[in-house]
């Protein structure tokens, strides 16, 4: 079983060890759990670049949803 399988994480696979050290070290192993987090915050998180970040954005995306603050952006428009 895989570390990804015993954690339940759905976090992209080729996210870079760093970050996704950075996210489980913070309490995010899901996307549902950064949907209500925004990208500055995660950006804050030691290990996390901006390649990173468009690799979260892809993978949200992916299963309908967005940082907190693009959803909030996408309600203005």
């Amino acid at each position: 079983m895989s570390e990804k399988q015993i954690k339940g994480s759905d976090m992209p696979e080729k996210l870079a060890k760093p970050a996704r050290r950075a996210l489980e070290g913070a309490g995010y192993f899901r996307l549902e759990q950064l949907a209500g987090v925004s990208e500055a915050e995660i950006m804050k998180l030691h290990g996390m670049g901006p390649n990173a970040m468009e690799k979260l954005r892809k993978a949200l995306a992916d299963k309908g949803l967005a940082f907190a603050d693009e959803l909030q952006w996408a309600r203005l428009k």
